[in-house]
């Protein structure tokens, strides 16, 4: 199979559910026999205009965009849309609402299957304008319209798109990324003046819609004795949101700003943490929180559906989403029943090994396009509707 890729800014993944997901699936796909051709954003490679690079086997290519927020990623779109559509490829794969809305490119003038993953509800973002809301959400409504299949990553999301649109789709979820060795003495935590053990830890981009406020707000409100806080993640648009959450920290010593960590002090810091918090209002599913429970570290988390999914089931301890006072108590508890919170880590920790795995979504994703290349073509999408309204009128 001859597969383009579009929507991703690029490889290797710097920061970014969309990268990492696809540094995991496509290498894999490629070491089955096929070829991969990954539209990117020359401002993320810092590549020239088709400038081509291979990582571990799949083609990057450099596409311009233009230097404004919200508007690069579109641009980028557009042309790695148009230039998909005058290629031969078996199946053109878009990531995320917004590169879809040019699904309707590839599926007007050319054979190729056309497959969106909707990796969660982009234009609930707090990043966005109107505007580009707007766009987002026309976004989604051409991959309703236009995509022979619509994946989704949680359950959430699937029973969404058919409570909205009456439209199936397939639930392939995200996996843990697989950590590597980290220094066993804690060298770069011990720098931090952290203790193993003894830290919460947001780890993400700091955007509004995943509230490290509230964590900063309930941890100052708390100030549990002899813990520390510590956020890392980059900023991704939101530079005023991230200068006046700094500025809230910077006169309490036991707030720590990592900044954005990778490789063996990411895994480190992960790895030493006493309990993982995310106060997310928005998510698709998220890996931070997947490599969290895969490291067997506990889980602290809003209540919304993603997280939900991950943690019910005694396998974590959920706060309600964007109140501070249940995210304070919530924190206090965990820190006063570390016996608990190992056995929900522990049943975390089983439960992603048995449910998410990168080789089973590779050959998952496989599957789907197996299956795509094989079938006629799909039924029309207000005749799909109709059928499934009629399912579950007939259900009742």
């Amino acid at each position: 199979m001859k597969i383009a890729v579009i929507g991703a800014k690029g490889l290797p993944p710097k920061q970014g559910g969309i990268e990492h997901y696809c540094a995991e699936v496509y290498p894999r796909i490629v070491e089955q026999g096929h070829s991969v051709d990954l539209y990117a954003r020359s401002s993320y490679t810092d590549c020239s205009w088709q400038d081509r690079y291979d990582y571990q086997g799949v083609q990057v290519i450099s596409l311009p965009g233009l230097p404004l927020k919200g508007v690069d990623a579109f641009a980028t779109s557009a042309i790695g849309a148009i230039a998909a559509s005058a290629t031969k490829y078996d199946i053109i794969h878009f990531h995320a609402l917004g590169p879809s809305l040019f699904t309707c490119l590839p599926r007007l003038v050319n054979t190729a299957k056309i497959v969106v993953t909707c990796q969660g509800l982009d234009w609930q973002r707090a990043k966005w304008g109107s505007f580009s809301t707007r766009v987002i959400q026309l976004g989604e409504k051409a991959a309703v319209r236009f995509a022979h299949e619509l994946m989704v990553v949680s359950d959430a999301l699937q029973t969404y798109f058919w409570q909205t649109y009456g439209r199936k789709t397939v639930y392939i979820p995200n996996a843990p990324a697989s950590y590597g060795e980290s220094d066993p003495n804690f060298g770069y935590g011990t720098q931090l003046g952290l203790e193993q053990g003894r830290y919460m830890l947001f780890l993400g981009r700091l955007v509004p819609e995943k509230r490290p406020d509230l964590l900063v707000d309930a941890f100052s409100a708390l100030n549990p004795p002899g813990w520390k806080l510590v956020l890392a993640g980059g900023v991704s648009d939101t530079k005023s949101f991230t200068s006046e959450l700094l500025e809230k920290v910077a006169n309490n010593p036991n707030i720590i700003f990592a900044g954005e960590l990778r490789g063996q002090r990411l895994w480190e810091i992960v790895r030493g943490a006493g309990l993982f918090v995310l106060p997310s209002d928005v998510e698709g599913l998220p890996l931070a929180m997947l490599e969290a429970m895969q490291e067997g570290i506990p889980v602290v988390a809003s209540d919304i559906p993603p997280h939900k999914q991950l943690i019910s089931g005694a396998r974590g301890k959920l706060f309600e989403a964007g109140n501070l006072n249940s995210c304070i108590s919530t924190l206090d508890w965990a820190i006063h029943h570390p016996q608990e919170l190992r056995v929900m880590a522990v049943n975390a920790q089983r439960h992603i090994q048995l449910n998410y795995s990168w080789d089973h979504i590779t050959s998952e994703t496989l599957k789907l396009y197996t299956k795509l290349l094989n079938s006629p073509q799909p039924v029309h999408i207000s005749e799909q509707r109709q059928t499934g309204l009629a399912e579950v009128v007939g259900k009742k």
